[in-house]
This record gives structure tokens, sequence and C-alpha cells, in this order.
């Protein structure tokens, strides 16, 4: 559905956007990536660098779950010339466990160009920051507003609800996209687009929740179309979701009789590319691995440990997880045992850490009982 823009803008936005920037003032979310709208008043700028790394982050990831994260790649790496002198293993490493690893690589790949290519800073525009690796039109719109002040229209999972909601769109995600990319643009203020796409983004999270919503608190309510119906939860409208394949495969964990775990590292390309790993069966989206014990990558004593369930975005993985104790394994080429205290720091994905975690508590218990025999 094509809305007509000039009949948008001619509603009251310039009321709407006062009022939402009123509330942003008052109740905006402190969070480490943020310059507050006091700050920006007295005239300090965001860190382009500080503004791309959050937003890299906060793709498809809670803001609590980010937090930490940011904070450590910020110490470690203070600035994008930093990251890109960094070896890329290291930046895998310490972004394991926050998830969408492909992210990690493009994060690498991107600061790499920024300091070859652009002396170490960010373009100021949509059009340069998107010929950059890894930013699409979201995250380039996002770095242009909060970042150099300029009036792009940034349109993530909260805004989508909040106007939504506020003109009622009855067409379903993500058909409604262009629909909901008009009305923001015809809210958007002549100044403050930075303060304005994050007041429409804490506006979300905050006031117009999924499940909910504080519509007497909401500086928006007054006019909300969603609101008048009675039903702001039914928006946005979504088509129902396909049901999440299953797929299954097995892992080794293999344990040296020091406490070290057989890694290795997975392919360059692909889900989870050059991630650690204990041997696992070749698994993928589309097609299950072998699932037995004939499917061990070497012959040692393996037990069964259970088994782990990890939810991706397009398909859920359950692993048959497998324990050997006291390997001496010689590993080959790629492959390295990793000491109990190194496996904190090694880029493991959380669903390798769920597999590990099941045989070292396996292990725990089948030691415990051969000490009672």
């Amino acid at each position: 559905m094509t809305t007509d823009t000039s009949s948008i803008r001619g509603e009251n936005q310039e009321a709407r956007a006062a009022a939402l920037l009123a509330w942003y003032d008052a109740h905006h979310r402190e969070l480490p990536w943020r310059t507050p709208p006091r700050e920006i008043a007295a005239g300090r700028r965001p860190d382009p660098y500080g503004v791309w790394l959050s937003e890299v982050m906060l793709q498809q990831t809670t803001v609590e779950a980010v937090k930490s994260y940011y904070l450590r790649f910020l110490a470690r790496w203070p600035a994008v010339a930093d990251l890109a002198a960094a070896e890329t293993d290291d930046v895998m490493k310490a972004w394991a466990g926050l998830g969408y690893y492909s992210r990690a690589r493009n994060l690498k790949a991107c600061a790499d160009r920024v300091a070859a290519d652009h002396g170490g800073l960010f373009p100021d525009t949509e059009d340069g920051l998107r010929a950059l690796p890894g930013i699409g039109a979201y995250t380039a719109a996002a770095i242009a507003a909060i970042a150099f002040g300029r009036p792009a229209v940034v349109v993530d999972g909260n805004v989508e609800r909040v106007v939504s909601r506020l003109f009622a769109i009855a067409t379903p995600l993500p058909a409604a996209k262009e629909e909901i990319r008009q009305h923001v643009e015809a809210m958007l203020p002549a100044g403050r687009p930075g303060d304005f796409a994050q007041a429409m983004m804490d506006l979300g999270a905050t006031i117009c929740s999924p499940r909910r919503p504080k519509c007497m608190l909401c500086p928006l309510n007054e006019g909300c179309a969603a609101l008048g119906k009675g039903d702001p939860e039914r928006y946005p409208v979504k088509l129902p979701k396909p049901e999440r394949p299953q797929r299954r495969g097995a892992a080794f964990v293999a344990i040296r009789s020091d406490g070290a775990v057989l890694l290795r590292k997975r392919p360059g390309s692909g889900l989870l590319a050059g991630m650690a790993e204990p041997p696992t069966t070749g698994w993928t989206a589309r097609t299950d691995g072998e699932t037995g014990i004939a499917a061990a990558p070497f012959a040692a004593g393996w037990r069964v440990a259970g088994s782990i369930r990890h939810v991706f975005t397009h398909f859920e993985l359950t692993l048959d997880v497998f324990r050997a104790e006291r390997v001496e394994h010689v590993p080959p080429s790629g492959w390295w045992w990793s000491p109990p205290q190194n496996l904190s720091g090694e880029a493991l994905p959380t669903v390798m850490k769920k597999a590990i975690a099941a045989a070292m508590e396996g292990a725990a218990t089948y030691r415990e009982q051969q000490d009672k025999a």
C-alpha cells in the first residue's frame, strides 16, 4: 500500500515530534553508547565509532545483552583504528556468546575499510555509510542521524510498533514497512534527528511495548488510532510465522587428563564461520548430521552425556552430546587442546558452550559414580 505523503504531512506531525522530544528529554534511557540530550544541547557530538559499534551489536540482540559486550570492546579497542589493528580471532573471541557471528566478521571488515580508505573517520552520509561492509539501510540511517545529525529516517522494530499503533496500520508486516517509513519521514523534525530517532526507539522499548503497553503514560496517546480503537496490542499486524525446521546432529567433547578440551575451528564460511567448537557432525540449517557414536572423529571411550537444544533464527538444532575422558589424542592441524582456564576466552558460540557444559556435567557425575563404586 502506498500512502499519500502530502496528506500525511498535513496532519499535526510537528506537534507530535515536539511532544515526543519533550518526553525523551525527561525520560530517556541512560545507555553506555548514548550521548544524553542535555549534552548534545551543550554542543557535545556522539562518537561515530561508538554509535556504529552499538548499532551493529544491537541488531537482533537485546540492550541488556549488549551493554557488557560494548563496554569490553570499547575498553579493549577504544577507536576504530585499534579494532582495525586487532587480530580477527581476537575479535571473534570477544564477540563469542553475542550471536549472529557474521556481524563480528563484518565489524572487523568495516573497521579495516574505515582505517584504510577513510583515514579512520566514518563517512557522514547514508550513502557513504552503506558502502561499508555490514552496514545496511537501517544501520546507515541510525549512524547518520545519531552521530552526524543527518535527517535520516530510522525505523527499527520498536519504531514499527509505535507507528503501526499511532496510525492503526492494518497492512501486515513486512508489507507495511514502506507505509511506516513514510509516516516516520513526515514526523521527522527539522532539528534533532538523532534524538528523535532514539526517542522513538525508547518509546517503543519502555512505553509502547508489545504486551500491555502503558498507553496512559505515552506522550503520543492523544490521537493514537489504535488506542482509540481500544486494541493497541493488535498492531503491528503480522502474518503467522512458519514453524522452524528441526535439525539434529552430534557433538563429541574430548577431555584430556588435565581437564583440557579438544577444539577445532569451523570453516571460514557458512553458519558460525570461523568460530571454535568441539568436533560435531555435519549438520546445517538445511540438513541433519549423524547422531550416533559411530560418527565420532576418532576412537575413544565415548559415553552419552545427554543432549542440548539451541534455537537459531531459521531453525532449531538438537545435538546429542558424547564425552570421552582422559583422552590423549594428538590433534590434527587446526585442532587444539584448550586448558580449562582458557575455555572462557575461546571463540565458542553459545550452542557449543551448551554442548561442553553438558559434557562437563556428565563427566563430573560419572567420576562421582566411580568414586562411590
